[in-house]
């Protein structure tokens, strides 16, 4: 489909080969932050997991793309999530797993592509997203592509010891 695919960076499903990139990336505490999670993942649950991938995001409300460049590598995620199709809207996250593959354009284009994909094939009227309130590079990101902050949500997350503000972020599309 060559609404996932751009100049350097495509989207591809979820493959059983993907059990250890997921694995790694469900279990990097350095990132519980942004996935709100809290307890590790075993490889059976995540396996689990991979075997229901194929299904329909209408029927379970979710699609998970790998972000690949085109020497196949596997450099994060992005996920539509909370999908609502009666009201045409979605939430969407992303993830770049290596901070050596962050600021070079993949999440950019990743984002790019999955907003066109939202629009021109599952007919969305809106994204939204959360993003922490100190996690300056990802609000830029979304901003870049007209999203805006419509709220603050305070004391939103529990974060070692602490509460953090989130921003609730969304575009509408014309």
């Amino acid at each position: 489909m060559e609404t996932l695919k751009g100049e350097h960076t495509y989207l591809r499903a979820l493959e059983p080969e993907d059990l250890e990139f997921i694995h790694e990336i469900e279990n990097n505490q350095d990132i519980w932050e942004i996935s709100n999670t809290i307890t590790p993942y075993s490889k059976f649950l995540i396996k689990q997991y991979l075997e229901q991938a194929h299904k329909d995001i209408f029927e379970v409300k979710q699609l998970r793309l790998v972000i690949c460049n085109y020497d196949n590598v596997a450099l994060g995620m992005i996920d539509l999530f909370d999908f609502d199709f009666k009201n045409r809207r979605a939430g969407v996250g992303i993830l770049i797993k290596d901070s050596a593959n962050r600021q070079k354009g993949h999440g950019k284009e990743a984002l790019e592509l999955l907003m066109n994909y939202c629009k021109l094939n599952l007919d969305m009227h809106q994204l939204y997203c959360n993003i922490s309130e100190d996690n300056i590079m990802s609000q830029k990101l979304f901003k870049n592509h007209g999203f805006e902050i419509i709220g603050l949500k305070k004391d939103w997350n529990y974060i070692e010891g602490s509460y953090k503000n989130e921003y609730l972020l969304q575009i509408l599309f014309k």
